[in-house]
């Protein structure tokens, strides 16, 4: 599969003048909800309702969607308000109810994503569909298997594709639900520039709070629209309850958010510039992260040399660490001065965290 101008096609032809925005509730849970919510999004700039039918839980016992029932109300949806209609795909069964219903967008999530065997069969299940398919990330930060989910459905004849960016899961705690790793993002984006790209800022954050910034982040890194969970009562909801938001609110949100439009070069200029910025504060953000997650080793260190009554200066290691550093900086264009200035700066603060603990 080559990036070409034709992926985006579906999208160029929807005739947008802002971002894809693909909103509605993490689960349908009755017609009335279903029904209440897309008229009340049915006037606003959202493109697509979607609704999960199917919810496959990390644990048994949780509540795992309506199932079929709920594409009835979906095309009610559709009947009454016009607006397209979304859902989350798991299995060839899942592609079948949903083609019969007519649901003009379906996505693969992230824990379908992880297995081709999974996506292979959806992909023979959607052979020679007009429908857009779009591919969550997997749930672990693996390109390949990303893009392997999309080269599936493109070898199976679908045209009409696109990524949806939905956060990584991680065993450390952070403020993020899932986090958001835009590196792997944006080496995508190099990759296949013209594959549209959804951000679905509602995963990623796991908290509404959240939403708005990692929404801004996602169209300052040039993406092309947002899947944001919404729902009337979200304090209430069956599912997912703290990440989603209120029509009100979606409809604030996208009045909010900054949008970077090209029409002359002095544009493109300044559109460009911030989008290798947003790029620069989510490298050094992760710089911090990593720093502080050294330290926090540096502290342990600091802990085992009390116990043992072993001095904080360790010459041998530090000149080692020094020459390894010094060759790996060569190899990825950074100058021996720079970083020996770095390294000198860790250590020092690397020896003060230890220096701390040895006399507490």
């Amino acid at each position: 599969m080559e990036n070409s101008k034709e992926l985006r096609t579906w999208l160029d032809d929807l005739g947008l003048d802002h971002p894809l925005v693909i909103a509605g509730p993490c689960s349908a849970e009755t017609e009335e909800q279903v029904l209440n919510i897309a008229h009340q999004l049915k006037d606003t700039d959202v493109n697509y309702y979607r609704a999960g039918i199917w919810k496959p839980r990390t644990r048994p016992g949780n509540f795992e969607g309506v199932g079929a029932l709920g594409l009835n109300w979906l095309k009610k949806v559709k009947e009454e308000t016009g607006m397209k209609t979304a859902t989350e795909i798991a299995n060839a069964n899942h592609v079948e109810l949903a083609l019969e219903a007519d649901i003009d967008l379906l996505w693969i999530g992230a824990r379908s994503t992880v297995s081709p065997f999974i996506v292979q069969e959806i992909a023979d299940a959607l052979d020679g569909t007009d429908k857009i398919v779009l591919v969550k990330n997997p749930v672990n930060p693996d390109l390949s298997l990303w893009l392997g989910g999309i080269e599936r459905l493109y070898k199976s004849g679908i045209e009409k594709l696109g990524v949806i960016h939905r956060g990584f899961s991680t065993y450390e705690k952070t403020k993020y639900r899932n986090i958001p790793e835009w590196q792997l993002a944006i080496e995508l984006q190099n990759k296949f520039p013209d594959l549209p790209l959804i951000c679905d800022p509602s995963h990623i954050s796991g908290n509404r709070d959240l939403i708005f910034d990692v929404s801004q982040t996602a169209l300052d890194l040039n993406y092309d629209g947002l899947m944001i969970e919404t729902h009337f009562d979200p304090d209430k909801a069956w599912s997912d309850a703290a990440q989603q938001v209120t029509p009100e609110r979606l409809v604030q949100i996208m009045k909010d958010l900054k949008i970077r439009k090209e029409t002359d070069a002095e544009a493109e200029y300044n559109n460009k510039l911030n989008q290798l910025r947003a790029q620069i504060d989510v490298i050094d953000n992760s710089l911090i992260d990593t720093l502080g997650k050294r330290m926090k080793v540096a502290d342990e260190i600091g802990t085992l040399k009390k116990q043992k009554n072993v001095a904080v200066l360790q010459s041998k290691r530090w000149n080692e660490i020094l020459g390894n550093m010094i060759l790996e900086g060569e190899q990825r264009g950074l100058s021996e001065e720079f970083v020996l200035k770095m390294f000198k700066a860790i250590h020092q603060e690397s020896i003060n965290h230890q220096e701390k603990i040895l006399k507490s």
